[in-house]
């Protein structure tokens, strides 16, 4: 029986100290660095991007970038053939050692699809999407020109979310691996969770799970609530400063008249307004603080602020 308890307290000191030691062996993970989308029509892409203040940086190539700020941009490619279920392609997060994570998620088994290279490389996650890690100070953003760009509506991605069908298996890479932790989770109603919110390690943005997707029949339908499921949010300080850009801008003249000015308040208590890409993918802009009722659950983390070091 003693033999048995000292055993046990060795174990438990083990992995506690392997816990420690892989956590130090992690470098810090502190942002979000871009949101990557695909796009059947680039050049309606480029417009809808402009209305929303980004100016384009000239990259060679198809790939195009909207800098968001000096350490954030959105990135827009061609949709490939055949086309894929979803439009958002992949997504970055900051890391302040890309060499040591690199090496520390290839000794825990994660292939790299796309080894290191110019401060960056990428991974599959374990429901195939798209994982970027981006070398801090290894963005800088360059003098494009603002011709035809609208007034700046945000200069803060705050958190990514997209579909997620087993939330278990993304754990054990998100949450095991890499260190995120939780933030806030909550639903539709109040007796069901559909959102699962994950702060990055070493800062306050977050990665969203999308929980409980209905298959629809129709394609462009799927299509659509596809694009609300996987999108990305800009924070702002006050959402009407939002919405008097987006009228300056002409958003009221396009497509997305409807939602230019429809705001609401979201079930975490901050609120929300969301317009949608020409290939669906949901813009969705958010208070850095909650203003109202916060449905399901406390926040566990530090909320956001306009300018963060990354």
């Amino acid at each position: 029986m003693r033999t048995s308890w000292a055993l046990a307290v060795g174990i438990t000191l083990g992995l506690a100290v392997t816990g420690r030691l892989t956590a130090q062996q992690r470098p810090a993970i502190t942002g979000i660095a871009f949101a990557r989308m695909y796009a059947a029509n680039p050049p309606a892409s480029d417009h809808f991007y402009k209305m929303l203040g980004f100016a384009p940086e000239p990259l060679d190539g198809t790939l195009q970038r909207f800098d968001v700020n000096s350490s954030q941009w959105l990135e827009v490619v061609p949709l490939p053939d055949p086309a894929p279920p979803a439009r958002l392609a992949a997504v970055g997060f900051t890391t302040r050692n890309a060499v040591v994570l690199e090496k520390y998620l290839q000794a825990h088994g994660v292939q790299v699809v796309e080894p290191l290279k110019k401060g960056q490389f990428t991974v599959l996650d374990p429901e195939g999407n798209r994982v970027v890690f981006v070398q801090t100070g290894s963005h800088r953003m360059a003098a494009g020109s603002r011709d035809g760009v609208g007034e700046t509506t945000s200069q803060r991605i705050i958190h990514v979310g997209f579909e997620v069908k087993s939330a278990p298996a993304e754990d054990r890479f998100y949450r095991d691996l890499l260190g995120f932790h939780d933030y806030w989770h909550g639903g539709m109603t109040d007796t069901r969770t559909d959102f699962v919110s994950l702060q990055v390690p070493d800062g306050t943005d977050w990665l969203e799970y999308m929980l409980n997707r209905t298959v629809l029949p129709d394609p462009v339908a799927n299509l659509k609530q596809t694009g609300v499921l996987d999108h990305f949010s800009l924070g702002v300080a006050h959402m009407q400063d939002a919405v008097d850009a987006l009228a300056r801008n002409g958003c009221a003249h396009t497509s997305q008249a409807a939602n230019c000015a429809r705001t609401q308040m979201g079930r975490d208590g901050k609120v929300q307004l969301n317009v949608l890409d020409p290939d669906f993918t949901r813009v969705e802009y958010m208070e850095f603080k909650p203003s109202g009722p916060i449905c399901c659950s406390e926040f566990k983390g530090r909320q956001p602020s306009e300018i963060e070091d990354k």
